[in-house]
């Protein structure tokens, strides 16, 4: 067998692995894009908001606290059919607030607009 020959025979992936590095892919391209939606962040803090699926959005933050310690706070919004509900780190699922409610679903407009606007636009156009 030819090099050409085992490149291609070596590089055989599943329909579901490209579809899976494509839904990465895109992730990273939607973080990067959508990283200032909340203004500019203060130095040493790390701050990421996404869609993990389409009842689920993340909002991670990384900080150094004031003893000197990296500290990190990851929140998990579910969209269910009648409430969004919240957990940090792994604790239990609660009720958001309507305060919070609406302060969440102003971040998705951000977000969904900055992503819309520098990835999606583009590829509807080439």
């Amino acid at each position: 067998m030819n090099s050409f020959m085992q490149f291609f025979k070596s590089s055989k992936k599943t329909v579901d692995e490209y579809k899976h590095e494509v839904t990465q892919g895109l992730m990273r391209k939607e973080l990067e894009a959508s990283r200032d939606i909340f203004g500019t962040l203060p130095s040493g803090v790390k701050r990421d908001f996404f869609c993990l699926d389409e009842y689920t959005w993340i909002w991670y933050e990384e900080w150094v606290g004031d003893d000197g310690r990296r500290k990190q706070m990851t929140t998990r919004y579910m969209i269910r059919p009648n409430e969004i509900v919240k957990s940090q780190n792994g604790g239990t699922y609660k009720r958001l607030s309507a305060s919070e409610a609406k302060s969440l679903t102003a971040a998705v407009q951000a977000y969904t607009a900055k992503v819309n606007e520098h990835i999606y636009s583009q590829v509807a156009t080439n």
